[in-house]
């Protein structure tokens, strides 16, 4: 079944990548970059990506009501967050001194800070720049295919803590441990980038795409 996907262009994302990654994932798929309003209400899925600093893609976020936009659509189709795109959907950020968030999830985004280290104390470099482990907590469709423990790229300096809330779906530790994706109904969000993640990556965005909203 051919269907729609909206990649939200509110200029603080890798665009190409994740719709070249979608694409990838299921050339059946009309993939659609846009900041259109329109274009977004008429896809049949929404991807909302970010990279860079909180502060600026908040203030582009509410210049453009993307906030309005990805509430929106939450009500009535399956979303994506990736990386920045999920710790925008919390309630606040320490990035950029404190930032106050959409606030779609209960949670604040923390600093993994300058003197993280791992269990034989060893000094962890920040930003967390690379392939690590992640942790299933809880069963989901977007999982389908995909092991729990694959490896998964990651990029961030802050990180999502939101440990033992229901809506965390999945884990990782870098020095500490901390929240690797999130969802609830329609709405599923990642903190690595599946467009970066090879295999798994692409299962990921596959199962995205063939995804109902439901749990």
């Amino acid at each position: 079944m051919a269907s729609s996907v909206a990649v939200i262009d509110y200029g603080m994302g890798n665009l190409h990548s994740v719709a070249s990654a979608l694409s990838h994932a299921d050339s059946s798929v009309k993939v659609l970059v846009s900041a259109d309003p329109k274009v977004i209400r008429a896809a049949d899925r929404v991807v909302f990506p970010g990279v860079g600093a909180i502060r600026d893609c908040m203030a582009e976020i509410k210049r453009l009501g993307v906030d309005d936009m990805l509430r929106e659509a939450i009500a009535e189709k399956p979303v994506l967050g990736i990386c920045v795109g999920m710790q925008a959907l919390l309630q606040s950020s320490q990035e950029n001194g404190g930032v106050e968030c959409i606030g779609l999830f209960e949670g604040q985004v923390k600093f993994f800070g300058s003197d993280l280290r791992d269990h034989d104390g060893a000094r962890l470099k920040v930003p967390h720049m690379g392939w690590n482990n992640v942790q299933q907590d809880v069963e989901h469709p977007m999982w389908q295919g995909i092991p729990s423990g694959e490896r998964f790229y990651f990029v961030h300096s802050y990180y999502a803590a939101c440990h033992g809330k229901p809506f965390a779906m999945a884990s990782c530790n870098y020095g500490l441990n901390f929240t690797a994706a999130i969802a609830r109904e329609n709405l599923f969000a990642v903190q690595f980038h599946p467009e970066k993640s090879h295999t798994a990556g692409l299962r990921l965005l596959h199962n995205f795409l063939h995804w109902d909203g439901r749990a």
